[in-house]
């Protein structure tokens, strides 16, 4: 049984996290954390990870970038196996977790969907062919109207044949969708992933939790989750 300290608990993934964690029977959250809390949940929460007494194996972080300082500090001095999930962090809390690393057992991934990882390793190998062969590559990535980051380019120019074409759309409440195209001769193939619910990231980072607790110290990321599955 893998012991959990949600971090974050009372965020929106936090919840999602806490619900599938009481159906799987190899995960327990023990505690957790957040500054607002109205006894909901069925462990204890405290309002800051440094008031956390409970003993645990790994911490998921599902936060805000303005508590990860002391997140990665009690980890570290606790020699305790954290995920971070949290975004928006800054070029010296990213170089600090990277420091931490050293110490400490910390996962990090851009995507903590399995599918979407898995999807990274298929798309590794079918490059290596589908590139050397001349054919052009495509990415057309979709989110919902709130996420801020879209990647646009208003230059008039024919592209670099090494260059990746990406398409950004930004619309209602799409979760996340991702489609790579190798556009060939006379040929095209694609791979794509749609995600329906944020449930898929919370079911990666159970996952992942099951799979760095007990890790040694280092970085690590979901393809070594995906790579320890097979």
């Amino acid at each position: 049984m893998t012991r959990v300290i949600m971090h974050g608990c009372n965020g929106h993934m936090g919840q999602v996290i806490t619900k599938l964690a009481e159906e799987d029977t190899d995960v327990e959250i023990v505690a957790g954390v957040d500054p607002f809390d109205d006894g909901h949940n069925s462990y204890p929460v405290f309002s800051s990870i440094e008031k956390c007494d409970v003993d645990a194996d790994v911490v998921i972080d599902f936060s805000s970038a303005k508590a990860e300082d002391a997140l990665i500090d009690y980890c570290t001095a606790s020699k305790l196996p954290v995920i971070v999930c949290t975004t928006g962090l800054s070029e010296a809390q990213l170089t600090k977790i990277r420091e931490a690393s050293e110490k400490v057992a910390v996962l990090k991934s851009a995507n903590m969907s399995l599918g979407i990882n898995t999807l990274f390793k298929l798309l590794q190998d079918a490059a290596r062919v589908f590139c050397d062969a001349g054919f052009d590559v495509e990415l057309v990535e979709k989110h919902h109207n709130k996420k801020l980051d879209a990647p646009r380019s208003g230059e008039r120019a024919q592209r670099n044949p090494k260059e990746i074409g990406i398409s950004a759309v930004r619309g209602g409440t799409i979760v996340g969708e991702h489609e790579v195209i190798f556009a060939g001769e006379d040929e095209v193939i694609e791979f794509k992933h749609t995600a329906y619910s944020k449930s898929v990231f919370a079911k990666g980072s159970i996952e992942a939790a099951k799979f760095l607790a007990g890790k040694p110290a280092g970085y690590y990321d979901m393809r070594d989750v995906i790579a320890a599955k097979q």
